[in-house]
């Protein structure tokens, strides 16, 4: 681990002192003798400290001490930091928050739509988990707006990494469907709507809509691909309900906990390692969302798809 000493003379008139708080670095601070540094003050951004120890040593007119950075633990290079196994991948698979299509429950799709208020705190809420656990070696994430907003909020609370957008994550297409309510669907399009409900996994939405089995080859072999560039490391994915629900299907050994419906910002854990094998270490969580709260109908996370 790499460190980083500066020296700081602080006049006792003109001490004043930025807050160092921050999950991921230390900061010690000891005694230091000597004058040449006179008045030298070296001030941090609030991101870069999480704790630190003082032993001043007053000298007339002067506070004289050494501060010993210890390099951010969200370096790549930290190797140690890291508690994933160097046999298989852990991917965070994040749904992401809540919009208004999903509180008026109406279809979406592909269709664009931005998060709304609440879905922009469970964003936050969900952000402020990840960033307090292990390290996060690459953030995905769909390429449609309430997907991406959400992973660039956890990008911003986990190091500023830079969010990497992939089309393949993106919601199962509904065709004909997109933008309709729900409660609508079987009165406006009536044969997309049975394509939707219909028991055959091979069955296309009219008007350009994907088939279960498109969507889960598309997805699985999207999170196959980010599984073998990371190997040994954690990753967070932000997708949606239909393609989460696409995952736990492939990963899904006949005992442990369904897929049930995929709640906004919902917390799934997975293992993957050669030769493909997919294991669910958690599902579903959403304990992080205590004060933001969360739609109990999970609308667009089950076949609804949003």
């Amino acid at each position: 681990m790499s460190t980083l000493c500066t020296w700081c003379h602080l006049e006792l008139s003109a001490i004043s002192l930025p807050p160092l708080i921050s999950r991921h670095s230390i900061v010690k601070l000891s005694d230091l003798h000597g004058a040449n540094n006179r008045n030298r003050i070296l001030w941090w951004p609030r991101t870069q400290f999480v704790s630190f120890s003082v032993a001043l040593q007053p000298i007339p007119l002067l506070l004289t001490a050494v501060f010993t950075l210890m390099a951010d633990t969200h370096s790549s290079g930290d190797a140690e930091l890291s508690s994933v196994d160097r046999n298989f991948t852990e991917i965070v698979v994040v749904r992401h928050g809540e919009t208004e299509w999903n509180a008026e429950k109406r279809i979406q799709g592909h269709l664009d739509i931005d998060l709304n208020d609440v879905g922009r705190q469970q964003a936050v809420a969900v952000a402020e988990r990840l960033s307090g656990e292990s390290k996060i070696s690459a953030i995905y994430s769909s390429d449609l707006k309430r997907a991406l907003e959400t992973a660039e909020t956890i990008a911003n609370r986990c190091g500023g990494l830079q969010v990497i957008q992939d089309e393949t994550l993106r919601e199962r297409h509904l065709g004909d469907l997109q933008g309709l309510v729900y409660s609508e669907a079987p009165k406006i399009k009536t044969k997309a709507y049975e394509a939707l409900q219909s028991r055959h996994t091979n069955v296309e939405i009219p008007g350009g809509g994907e088939s279960l089995d498109q969507l889960y080859k598309r997805c699985t072999s999207s999170l196959q691909t980010i599984a073998s560039k990371h190997r040994g490391e954690r990753v967070v994915v932000v997708t949606h309900g239909g393609v989460i629900r696409a995952l736990h299907q492939r990963a899904y050994t006949g005992s442990g906990q369904r897929a049930g419906r995929i709640l906004n910002v919902s917390v799934s854990v997975l293992h993957l390692s050669d030769p493909d094998r997919w294991v669910i270490k958690s599902w579903g969580d959403v304990s992080h969302l205590n004060g933001a709260g969360y739609l109990d109908s999970g609308f667009g996370g089950d076949r609804t798809s949003g």
